[in-house]
């Protein structure tokens, strides 16, 4: 299970300056998942960040550097996708990833166990 530890630890320090939320970390996706109040909102991969945003936003998102659509064999995930080091390597950009992911968060449906 490898993920860039650097970027993780980037999203762990973003999201520790909302002490509002409570985040728990998951190994899952095939790299550190970030689960904020109960759902899965960011994940850092060996792609890079995968990010779980309002699907309505996608004509907004998927022109910007770095953005990759997110499939899973033949299926399109709407509301996720992969963003590569250029999309987020300035903290401007980062900070946009990160924003868009906890802007949804509160409207996205918890996962079933």
């Amino acid at each position: 299970m490898a993920y860039d530890i650097i970027l993780a630890e980037r999203v762990r320090d973003y999201l520790a300056l909302r002490p509002e939320l409570f985040v728990e970390e998951k190994k899952m996706f095939g790299g550190l998942a970030f689960l904020v109040n109960g759902k899965m909102c960011v994940n850092v991969s060996r792609k890079g960040l995968m990010c779980r945003y309002d699907p309505l936003r996608r004509m907004e998102v998927e022109h910007i550097a770095g953005y990759q659509p997110m499939q899973m064999g033949s299926k399109h995930m709407q509301g996720f996708c992969y963003v590569t080091e250029e999309g987020y390597s300035s903290k401007r950009d980062f900070d946009f990833w990160l924003r868009l992911c906890l802007d949804y968060n509160p409207m996205a449906l918890v996962s079933k166990k």
